[in-house]
């Protein structure tokens, strides 16, 4: 057993002292049928730069978002992000900084999530946000357990609209309990959710803009669930979009969660990302994760402590209301510094920005022969359906250098009615050059198998 930084001596010398002649005496009670008898079959060492020639052949494998038309979305959206974001968030106090345990010593920490707080709570209309959670899914499914736990109530409905891997979470948060009830894909928008609302149910969890790009009437949503004592969530997994629409919390929702990423976080191949949580004041006690306040310190000067902290960390297990154990403190930092760089009006404009692309988007689909538009309204998302299976285009267009978004059929594979469809989203980042090149090649793309067929 090699261990580098220490030498020969030094190894015998710890030897000694627990008393053992070898390291092999270590693993005298594994099963030798468990051991290795022979070195690991790996390849010898090579030199530093042997190994960097090697990793950037296979790097230029890959292509990145901003190689080419980009249409990806379905919960990770390419936005720009300034310079300035990445640029602070590199500075040791903050790359390096960890769980603001004691307060005393983490007032730069602390200031920040309370001003992250801040800005989740305006973004949502709701008057209270923790300090983040790990992402948009895992939030979804703590605002579930959540409301099961001020509602007294087991049974949760998840919309038809709401994102496959969020359900997929939830259900494994609440180990596929019968009373999670998971209503089939509504591409076109199906709201029979409110349908399903009984005297027995703890909430309704409702996306918006959908995992199609659909808007949901929330209002409509809210009443009722409220008729029959249920909560309604809302899930939002492009937040630039509350730069447009009326916030969740002005229209009745009880918990709002949101994926933050499309605000300071690069794409960074699906993680890490930053879930934001927001609900009523009245809610507040069962709200998992941490909460940051603002005090005065015994001179009177401005202060910021752990307001509440209910997770397993802090208090016994049973009486937690979340096993998640940290939140994504650097990704919510990157999210405060471009949410303070653009401001109010900034982001307006960007979420402007964002649905003017996507409309420029839509008008180019409904002019392609054989391609239908399944939304009436969308913010920077939508749904079409071909008249062939979609991923093997989706394949094709991708070979010529076109991401021409998400097949449906990849997050839903069990349900052939989704087969033909595609979910793509417009960012600012998309060009008018890149729709053009899009639609061209998927035209090209359809007629190639109209000839074939």
């Amino acid at each position: 057993m090699r261990y580098l930084p220490h030498s020969e001596a030094e190894r015998a010398q710890m030897l000694a002292v627990i008393g053992a002649t070898s390291a092999n005496d270590l693993f005298g009670a594994v099963p030798r049928s468990a051991l290795l008898g022979k070195p690991v079959d790996l390849p010898p060492h090579a030199a530093e730069f042997s190994v960097e020639q090697h990793m950037g052949a296979l790097a230029w494998k890959n292509h990145a978002a901003g190689d080419g038309p980009f249409f990806v979305g379905a919960g990770a959206y390419r936005h720009h992000v300034p310079a300035t974001v990445d640029h602070l968030i590199q500075r040791s106090e903050w790359l390096t900084a960890y769980t603001p345990y004691q307060p005393e010593v983490s007032q730069g920490t602390l200031q920040m999530l309370f001003e992250f707080q801040t800005q989740v709570a305006h973004l949502t209309g709701m008057e209270v946000a923790n300090a983040s959670m790990y992402d948009g899914s895992t939030a979804t499914a703590e605002a579930a357990l959540m409301a099961r736990r001020l509602t007294r109530r087991d049974k949760v409905i998840l919309s038809g609209g709401l994102h496959p891997h969020y359900r997929d979470v939830v259900s494994t948060y609440m180990d596929n309990s019968p009373s999670l009830i998971r209503l089939p894909a509504s591409p076109e928008g199906q709201g029979d959710i409110l349908n399903q609302i009984d005297d027995d149910t703890a909430a309704i969890v409702i996306q918006t803009p959908d995992f199609f790009g659909h808007l949901r009437d929330l209002r409509k949503a809210a009443d009722a669930a409220h008729a029959q004592g249920a909560l309604l969530i809302v899930v939002v997994t492009e937040v630039v979009s509350l730069g447009l629409i009326e916030a969740p919390g002005a229209l009745g929702a009880d918990i709002v969660v949101c994926e933050g990423q499309s605000i300071g976080n690069a794409l960074n191949f699906g993680g890490p990302y930053v879930g934001l949580m927001a609900t009523r004041k009245d809610f507040v006690r069962q709200m998992p994760g941490r909460l940051c306040g603002e005090t005065v310190d015994a001179d009177g000067r401005r202060g910021f402590v752990l307001t509440l902290s209910t997770r397993e960390q802090h208090i016994r297990r049973e009486k937690a209301t979340s096993n998640i154990c940290t939140n994504s403190g650097l990704c919510a930092l990157a999210f405060s510094i471009h949410m303070g760089l653009l401001g109010e009006a900034g982001f307006t404009r960007l979420a402007r920005l964002n649905h003017a692309r996507a409309v420029a988007l839509a008008k180019a689909l409904r002019e392609l022969p054989g391609v239908e538009l399944l939304n009436r309204s969308f913010f920077n998302e939508m749904t079409i359906r071909l008249p062939v299976p979609a991923a093997p285009v989706v394949e094709m267009l991708a070979r010529a250098g076109v991401l021409a978004g998400v097949p449906v059929s990849r997050l839903v594979p069990d349900d052939p009615n989704v087969a033909n469809l595609i979910v793509l989203a417009a960012t600012e980042l998309t060009s008018d050059d890149d729709i053009d090149t899009l639609a061209d090649c998927l035209a090209a793309a359809l007629a190639e198998d109209a000839s074939g067929a």
